[in-house]
């Protein structure tokens, strides 16, 4: 019964997302939601924004409908639907108005405030070599960082055509593993939704890019990713640190890219708020990759960073943190390598 209900999941997450894409580009061009050639950009002509509209919306009914199907689980899908709802609301106002990147942070601030107060919450830390870690009055700020950190990585892979949605497909398949090997069913239905929605999306935003995600679909996937990883401790909080795992070692790659983008931007005694050309895909641009290129790199960063997360749920702790430690020292060197054929 569980298999038929993912499965229907699946197809319905992959068939809504799949049919709304092209009433998306007409809906985009129509209310002018269109990403105009600029000098911080990549593409030379105008391509349709907003895409993310076509991933949420599907979603939200979903998560909806999931509440309704699942009394048991006390209102949690519609108080994650409810944060969809607010993410989706904020990307599509910053698409369609441009807010500068204070004001959206704020928002973004207010929005992670309210999950938390919906339960949504980082309390205690399952440590695989010792006792659990007991937060305390760091729940809170810790759980706030989470969400920004997060959603606003996801939200600047977002320049490379299919990056982001490949990557939210392979982050979602791991959370969707650990989930299945928890049986924790909350997990394993949000998940799907974005793996099905983001699969379909990749059909119109792969190179070359039919539409974009913008910051509707950016923002809206990078908070979904990061509730998931907190809805562990909502049904078993043994799973917490595991579901919080994998985004952040599967988003290595990003996190890292935005680590480094700010330390530069410090030392330039600039704002960490300026949007620039400094960002690793733009390197690789740089260095001769094209974007079909980057995104597979991307893609296979992920996906291998993405197995050394779901291996600490079974496999010897001692080995993978050294094959994480050796991984995240091959980042660095190729970060520092692409970087360098530039300065």
């Amino acid at each position: 019964m569980l298999l038929l209900e993912l499965l229907f999941v699946l197809l319905i997450s992959y068939g809504a997302t799949y049919f709304l894409v092209p009433i998306n580009i007409r809906f985009s061009q129509k209310y002018k939601l269109i990403d105009f050639p600029h000098n911080r950009g990549i593409h030379t002509k105008e391509i349709p924004l907003a895409g993310g509209l076509s991933i949420g919306l599907p979603i939200i009914i979903l998560q909806v409908l999931f509440d309704y199907i699942n009394p048991n689980f006390e209102f949690q899908f519609i108080k994650i639907a409810v944060g969809s709802t607010l993410f989706l609301l904020l990307g599509y106002l910053d698409d369609k108005r441009k807010f500068t990147a204070k004001y959206k942070l704020l928002f973004q601030i207010g929005i992670a405030c309210l999950m938390y107060y919906l339960g949504f919450k980082i309390e205690i830390l399952t440590n695989p070599f010792g006792d659990d870690i007991i937060l305390g009055i760091i729940s809170f700020p810790l759980t706030i960082v989470w969400f920004l950190l997060v959603i606003n990585a996801f939200n600047l892979i977002d320049g490379i055509d299919g990056l982001a949605s490949g990557i939210a497909v392979i982050v979602n398949l791991v959370l969707f593993a650990v989930g299945l090997l928890f049986s924790n069913k909350m997990i394993m239905l949000l998940a799907l939704t974005l793996i099905g929605s983001n699969m379909a999306f990749l059909k119109y935003n792969f190179y070359p890019a039919k539409i974009f995600m913008g910051d509707t679909g950016s923002l809206f996937i990078g908070f979904n990713i990061a509730a998931i990883s907190v809805t562990g401790s909502i049904q078993f909080k043994g799973i917490t640190t595991m579901t919080l795992l994998i985004p952040i070692i599967a988003l290595t790659f990003p996190i890292s890219d935005t680590f480094l983008a700010i330390v530069s931007r410090i030392k330039k005694k600039e704002s960490i708020f300026l949007a620039d050309k400094e960002h690793i895909h733009h390197k690789m641009m740089e260095s001769g990759y094209n974007q079909k290129t980057i995104s597979i790199i991307g893609y296979t960063i992920t996906f291998l960073f993405g197995l050394i997360a779901f291996g600490f749920s079974f496999a010897s702790k001692e080995i993978l943190l050294v094959i994480l430690l050796l991984l995240i020292i091959l980042l660095a060197l190729f970060f520092i390598f692409t970087k360098g054929l530039h300065k």
